[in-house]
């Protein structure tokens, strides 16, 4: 029984910060790299961000760098995305994922928009 749940989504103005956690359960994160997805209406899917399961090194999009950033605690079995500085345009569902490249298992995803 493998799960990823997504949590901590919602309704932000622009200029705003979320923070996202992705928790696991059935197995145990650490060993995997985790990735961050995330896809809107009329859109294909994005890559937003990933953290490894080694060293910890951490990947970003260029659409994000400097806004967003992804951690672990591996006590709690969960990956983080804080998101600061929101915009419009990040609008989307928010996904995690066991797999940076878009494979592995997959949660159910978070609503985020960003709207006035």
């Amino acid at each position: 029984q493998v799960q990823l749940v997504e949590s901590g989504g919602g309704l932000v103005q622009p200029g705003g910060s979320l923070r996202l956690s992705c928790a696991a359960s059935g197995f145990t994160l650490d060993y995997y790299a985790i990735g961050w997805f995330r896809q809107a209406p009329g859109k294909e899917r994005e890559g937003v961000s990933c953290i490894s399961s080694s060293d910890g090194s951490t990947y970003y999009a260029d659409s994000v760098k400097g806004r967003f950033t992804v951690s672990r605690d591996n006590a709690k079995n969960t990956v983080y995305l804080q998101m600061n500085s929101l915009k419009p345009e990040d609008t989307a569902v928010y996904y995690c994922a066991t797999d940076c490249g878009g494979g592995g298992y997959w949660g159910q995803g978070t609503q985020v928009t960003v709207s006035s």
